[in-house]
């Protein structure tokens, strides 16, 4: 696809492109006013890490990894929830966003909300929290090794009070606890001394039963264990009862008084050691908290982040563009269709002989009167055309002109009848006699274009029902033309035109007449390709834009197959927007820039002479142009 084909498509396309364009616009523009107001407020803090005494690539791995939790705290729904009820209304999650400013320690907190207050708010609360959430953190982090340490503490303190009061008092409640313990000791070794002694009474001390002489034998030696065991229990009890009650028992008292004051030493150390361990994780536990704190307060923004009609109404218009661009490229990429001459060309392998513009442009007139169109409309850009398709047949065969033409296509509604008539027209126009013959004896239109009757024609002289002569008819505002029109529709019209006689005919007539013409039925049907090796040459009638490529070439492969002379293609129905047929209507005379498309009114005002002349001296202009066309074609 070249530049200027490119450039056609895409003026042939803009109107869809700028109707996207307008439509997407104006849709953005009215989504985007419908939308509710959304304000954004921002507030700015700083994440200062604790101090610390060297500084390396994992310290700041530290650090980034510190600010990056700090970020995601942000955003979590129990400091959501506590913003929530701080603040006296809900907090969703995606209001708010913190962000990292790019290689530095500061962080940025955006909050969007409908209401402008609530906006500036959120952020300052949530700061607000988070700082408190920062002390909490560290507590947390702390909080187990404090605990059991103070717990020491404590403990380390009740004991000490308690040994201070011993020694200070030595108190009777005490020493009386210590009597009553060591009297129910006392009781209870006594207890099982008297069970055993009575064991053994029940045990008959004359029996020789190895049974009873081994239980007296254990229970005599349970009694001797518990015996001294009593005994020093016995002392004890002595020694607490005169300690309590008689005053020269100082070497006791002394024992008592050493062993409380070293335990009250040992306790009075761990106190110290308790004391120091708890200053110190305080201490490690303030130099590790790192610092968070607000540099910049969020205020109540005057104007909305969004939505931005403008920028929506262009993004619509983009959006539209490149949806319509993409649809007309889709429609252009499935068109199979024959468009350029350059195409034509090279899919149907034959020359473009012929390029005839659209005769129904701009206001709706009968198909049927078409094939005189050239005769009504002398001077417009379509009857010159056809002057050019004129002149190129004849540079196409200088050596051995053509006589007999058939002209055909690949389908109905291409125009191959009103090709046939108007070339008709022009050929008589230019001094030769032609006679153009209607063999389509399945959908006759000769007799339409011209306003004849088919009464007869040349069905009937093919069956040899009436001479050539019974059949020929004038068109009168032509002269040197002459008309033979299908006649009656035979019931077998591929047998009659491959007859003997039908080629008796057309060797008749092509001996009277200087150019013979025949419109056949397209090629869809058997007879064109029977009366195609009958005749000097065929034209073949395409429609850019409509003809698919795969149809138009099966029927110029048949053609060829069968040895019939492809003289060239002639590309019918062109609309004014084709620009790239050679420039559009401008290249076929300076006509088009004083006559409208349709002049009918002026060209029924020329003298017939005049008209003539006229028609005369045109050809001459046109063979000098088509001489540069073809040598640059050469």
């Amino acid at each position: 696809m070249d530049i200027k084909q490119l450039f056609s498509t895409f003026k042939r396309w803009l109107w869809l492109v700028v109707l996207g364009t307008v439509i997407g616009g104006s849709l953005g523009y009215y989504l985007s006013s419908q939308q509710t107001p959304i304000y954004q407020a921002q507030a700015r803090f700083v994440i200062l890490p604790a101090a610390q005494t060297s500084y390396d690539y994992y310290s700041y791995l530290n650090n980034l990894n510190l600010i990056s939790t700090y970020t995601q705290l942000l955003t979590t729904e129990d400091l959501l929830y506590e913003a929530s009820n701080k603040l006296g209304f809900s907090v969703m999650k995606g209001q708010a966003t913190a962000s990292q400013v790019e290689d530095s320690k500061f962080v940025i907190l955006t909050v969007k909300d409908a209401d402008p207050y609530k906006a500036a708010a959120i952020a300052n609360g949530l700061v607000d929290i988070l700082i408190d959430q920062n002390n909490k953190l560290q507590t947390v982090q702390f909080e187990s090794a404090e605990r059991n340490l103070q717990a020491r503490v404590d403990q380390a303190e009740e004991q000490i009070a308690t040994l201070e009061s011993q020694i200070t008092s030595l108190s009777t409640e005490i020493l009386q606890k210590q009597i009553e313990n060591v009297q129910a000791q006392m009781t209870d070794v006594q207890s099982q001394i008297n069970t055993l002694k009575l064991d053994i009474s029940e045990i008959d001390p004359f029996s020789t039963s190895e049974v009873d002489q081994a239980r007296l034998s254990n229970d005599q030696a349970k009694i001797d264990e518990l015996n001294p065991i009593l005994s020093l229990y016995q002392q004890i009890y002595t020694q607490l009862v005169v300690l309590g009650k008689t005053p020269d028992s100082g070497e006791a008292s002394s024992v008592d008084l050493d062993r409380l004051k070293t335990t009250l030493q040992l306790y009075q150390q761990i106190y110290i050691s308790s004391i120091n361990s708890l200053e110190t994780l305080r201490l490690s536990k303030a130099q590790s908290t790192p610092t968070v704190m607000q540099v910049e307060t969020a205020v109540k923004p005057t104007s909305p982040i969004s939505p931005k009609p403008a920028q929506s109404a262009l993004l619509g218009a983009v959006i539209g563009l490149m949806a319509t661009a993409g649809f007309a490229f889709l429609i252009e990429f499935l068109d199979d269709t024959l468009k350029t001459p350059d195409e034509i060309k090279d899919v149907l392998d034959s020359p473009v002989i012929g390029f005839i513009g659209e005769l129904k442009h701009g206001q709706k007139q009968d198909e049927d009167a078409l094939g005189v169109y050239v005769a009504k409309n002398p001077r417009s850009p379509v009857a010159e055309a056809f002057r050019s398709l004129r002149t190129n047949l004849e540079y196409s065969s200088v050596d051995d002109p053509a006589k007999t033409i058939l002209v055909t296509s690949s389908g109905e509604s291409e125009g191959k009848s009103t090709v046939a008539a108007n070339l008709a027209i022009v050929e008589a126009q230019s001094g030769k006699n032609v006679i153009i013959i209607d063999a389509d004896m399945r959908r006759p239109k000769v007799h339409f274009q011209f306003n004849k009757s088919n009464r007869k024609g040349l069905s009937d002289v093919v069956t040899g029902k009436m001479h050539i002569d019974d059949v020929l008819k004038t068109y009168e505002q032509v002269e040197n033309l002459s008309i033979i029109t299908c006649g009656t529709i035979p019931p077998n019209p591929s047998d009659l035109l491959g007859s003997e006689r039908m080629s008796l005919t057309l060797k008749e007539l092509e001996d009277r007449f200087d150019l013979v013409i025949l419109d056949t039925p397209p090629m869809v049907v058997a007879d064109t390709q029977i009366l195609s090796g009958k005749v000097d040459g065929v034209i073949y009638v395409v429609v850019p834009g409509h003809t698919r490529a795969i149809v138009a070439l099966r029927p110029v492969e048949e053609l060829r197959r069968i040895g019939a002379n492809v003289l060239g293609i002639v590309a019918n129905k062109i609309p004014r927007s084709r620009d790239y047929y050679y420039g559009g209507y401008n290249y076929y005379s300076p006509y088009s820039n004083h006559y409208t498309y349709h002049s009918e009114t002026a060209a029924q005002n020329l003298n017939p002479e005049v008209e003539t002349e006229g028609q005369e001296q045109a050809p001459v202009t046109l063979q000098s142009v088509f001489r540069k066309k073809l040598r640059k074609s050469s």
